[in-house]
């Protein structure tokens, strides 16, 4: 998939059995979800690939709006580059599949009414429109805000750029930031020194949100499913899936 510094995303990475293992992930603080977003606060999700907001923080939005909390998700981009080179899918056609996709997996998740605000920024370069994704998020946030985005260090270019641009945002408005990690379980191994571990927390997922978060995945069909016309796995194989798929959602608080 690509290598941000020494954070390189190939093969099947660090197993989820390897992260099971390891009694640190197991101790780490449970934060309850309603903690993160005051009363009357609103959580904005800002998500580079449609899927990203489901696969981060899928289970913390239902929360969120089971609580009252006001939830909006930024759609950096509409993820048109996942294919390339496909004979059944262009750029166009996966972009507004994708795009259906994450109304359909929205409604699994019980947050159909969740608006969804699209700015079609370039999938695989966000990094080149980073200026343009800050001006972009600017107007866009009010006082109360709680931002939610991909790690600055998550491994995947466009993930990074988006973490940069919320946290150089967030900074300008005096907002609080919580950053997501989504492939840092694929590059990183437990102890890595190049995750700040101190900062990690957890959500607990009920059975209802986690089977809730299963059916939504698997609206992501473009993601989950392999296209005949091209080699390999798909996007999202089960193997990715299960670092992603436990009983908690993480966050860097």
């Amino acid at each position: 998939m690509g290598l941000v510094g020494d954070r390189d995303i190939y093969a099947q990475g660090t197993p989820e059995a390897v992260w099971d293992a390891w009694d640190r992930l197991h101790s780490l603080p449970v934060l309850d979800a309603a903690e993160l977003v005051p009363r009357r606060g609103r959580a904005v999700v800002i998500a580079p690939h449609p899927d990203d907001e489901l696969l981060a923080c899928g289970g913390l939005m239902r929360q969120w709006t089971d609580a009252g909390r006001e939830v909006v998700v930024v759609a950096v981009t509409d993820g048109g580059g996942s294919h390339t080179g496909s004979r059944v899918w262009t750029p166009a056609t996966l972009e507004a599949a994708r795009r259906a996709e994450r109304l359909a997996a929205l409604h699994q998740m019980g947050l159909a009414l969740v608006p969804v605000i699209g700015l079609q920024l370039p999938d695989g370069g966000v990094t080149g429109a980073e200026a343009a994704l800050q001006c972009a998020l600017i107007p866009m946030l009010r006082p109360g805000d709680v931002v939610f985005a991909t790690w600055r260090l998550d491994g995947h270019p466009d993930h990074e750029a988006t973490g940069r641009a919320a946290a150089a945002c967030c900074a300008e408005a005096g907002l609080p930031l919580v950053e997501l990690p989504v492939w840092m379980w694929h590059w990183a191994e437990p102890d890595d020194p190049r995750v700040p571990w101190h900062r990690l927390a957890r959500v607990r997922l009920d059975p209802s949100e986690r089977a809730a978060k299963r059916r939504a995945i698997a609206a992501h069909r473009t993601q989950v499913e392999a296209d005949p016309t091209l080699p390999g796995h798909p996007i999202l194989p089960p193997w990715a899936l299960a670092r992603l798929m436990r009983d908690h959602e993480f966050v860097f608080a």
